[in-house]
């Protein structure tokens, strides 16, 4: 049997003050995506990872063993496959290498415990370096992204000025967007590896999606009933 372990990621120092553990229907917003995992059929180890010792209890009730997080990976500017890394290391010294690591971002509760079974199937018969909730978003395709020039003016963010770029988005080929509610990673093929894809190297270079209406990750006060909504009408409610 393949050790799979849950790591909830989360930092404490937000925009929207406390975002992830603000009230979703009467449990921290965070607890969500972590019982998700507790419903998993696949999971076996439990970790939250923060710099937040308020976010860190919010897991620990809920069975998720804490990890605190250094300063300089709790940082504004602070990458989150560094962070995956550093918790890594701990949940491996503690419990011996494991084979699959599913990330949770603790500002989404639009995740359910299929979702995550479906993805780390999919990561085994694809034998993917990763499976990423996707959803297919083609009016903001890259090929008809501008940036803003140094005068002020635009000019395609990809290829030159000239490159002929149909203004039927259906003509374009399909573009995706991740979800960043979860990922679910192979460790030693994604992870480890040094050949990952940026911006988010632990993902791997074998990346597949898992197709998806899209989540509502928390940035504000109207995600938060985004969620709530959203979460009724799953019928979802873990005692």
């Amino acid at each position: 049997m393949k050790k799979i372990v849950a790591l909830i990621i989360g930092r404490g120092n937000n925009t929207l003050k406390n975002k992830n553990i603000l009230n979703v229907k009467g449990r921290p917003l965070l607890q969500w995506g972590g019982l998700a995992a507790k419903h998993s059929q696949y999971i076996q180890y439990f970790y939250i990872s923060s710099d937040d010792d308020k976010i860190l209890k919010a897991g620990e009730s809920i069975g998720f063993k804490p990890i605190k997080r250094p300063n300089e990976l709790a940082l504004p500017t602070s990458q989150s496959s560094d962070a995956v890394k550093h918790a890594l290391n701990i949940i491996e010294e503690q419990n011996g290498e494991m084979d699959v690591i599913v990330v949770i971002h603790a500002n989404v509760g639009t995740i359910t415990s299929q979702m995550i079974d479906d993805c780390i199937e999919l990561l085994e018969k694809k034998r993917a370096t990763s499976v990423i909730p996707s959803h297919y978003k083609n009016e903001y395709h890259p090929r008809r992204a501008k940036k803003v020039l140094e005068d002020g003016t635009l000019t395609n963010f990809i290829g030159s000025s000239t490159d002929y770029v149909s203004a039927n988005r259906q003509d374009l080929e399909m573009c995706v967007f991740f979800d960043h509610s979860f990922w679910v990673l192979d460790v030693k093929k994604g992870v480890k590896a040094t050949n990952g894809q940026y911006p988010w190297p632990v993902m791997g270079n074998k990346i597949f999606p898992y197709i998806t209406e899209g989540c509502f990750d928390v940035h504000d006060l109207e995600d938060l009933k985004k969620t709530e909504v959203w979460l009724s009408e799953k019928g979802i409610n873990y005692e």
